[in-house]
């Protein structure tokens, strides 16, 4: 019983400091489970997917609600993010826990880089008889009070990159929503606030496709995933009041050190064989 308390504060924990930094409770959660409580890195994984079905429904209902999400966009592009976790998932039952340690640890470094940098902020043109045209791939949001157009560009780019995301939350039990925010921030071009609330609907789908294959390996355990997909919840939303109280920048840069020095001690983990 004590094992599940601290469980659950760590949770907590996870889903606080996932929401401070931007980056999800997942990137906390595998390391909270596999280095601190020994659990095998499969079943970490399955939980934390399970958490980030949690955790990205209720802002997601938010935000769509608000008229920022674009549902065309997102439920085209969960064709790829889909397609990619299910391979993901695949390919995770092949690997050894260590090499998926390592690249865990690789891809939570590339993430936080990118979590850092300056978000551009798009505003393109719908160009007529263009793909993006032909799948209607545009439309409007709000912004000061004023419904704003807009259109996608680089629709191919965007849709592989979005294929590797999706592979790499299935096959790392993470969100990967700074790999989404990349593919239609910096491919596609969309808006800002687009691009970051229709990733945060796409998040959860993508997990729940990927969740399917480890449970149909049973690698999603309940007495793991409960405590931890409530902790999560709590933490998050603890993390989302605290936001609009805090500097975040000064935030975001503290947490990027405190999960940088995390990925480095995974990846030493993984080169060691440490994990299970």
């Amino acid at each position: 019983m004590s094992e599940i308390i601290i469980l659950f504060l760590g949770a907590i924990s996870a889903g606080l400091l996932g929401s401070l930094t931007g980056l999800g409770g997942g990137v906390i959660i595998i390391p909270l489970l596999t280095l601190g409580f020994g659990v095998p890195m499969h079943y970490a994984i399955g939980a934390s997917l399970i958490s980030v079905i949690g955790t990205s429904s209720g802002a997601a209902v938010a935000f769509v609600k608000e008229g920022f999400t674009n549902m065309r966009i997102g439920m085209f592009l969960e064709i790829a993010t889909t397609a990619g976790a299910i391979v993901g998932a695949l390919v995770s039952g092949m690997l050894n826990p260590n090499t998926i340690g390592i690249i865990f640890a690789s891809i939570l470094l590339l993430t936080v880089v990118l979590n850092l940098k300056g978000k551009p902020d798009h505003q393109e043109s719908l160009i007529k008889g263009s793909l993006e045209d032909k799948l209607k791939l545009y439309g409007t949001f709000p912004d000061k009070g004023i419904m704003k157009s807009y259109a996608a560009r680089n629709t191919i780019p965007g849709f592989f990159m979005m294929m590797f995301a999706g592979a790499m939350s299935g096959l790392l039990g993470i969100g990967s929503g700074a790999l989404k925010v990349l593919a239609m921030d910096n491919m596609m071009r969309l808006p800002f606030k687009v691009s970051t609330t229709t990733s945060n609907f796409m998040i959860g789908v993508t997990a729940v496709a990927s969740s399917l294959i480890y449970f149909q390996r049973g690698e999603i355990i309940p007495v793991i995933v409960a405590p931890v997909l409530v902790g999560v919840v709590v933490g998050s939303f603890i993390g989302s009041k605290t936001l609009m109280v805090s500097k975040t920048k000064k935030l975001k840069t503290f947490f990027a050190i405190v999960i940088t020095i995390l990925s480095i001690y995974m990846m030493y983990n993984g080169i060691r064989s440490n994990f299970s």
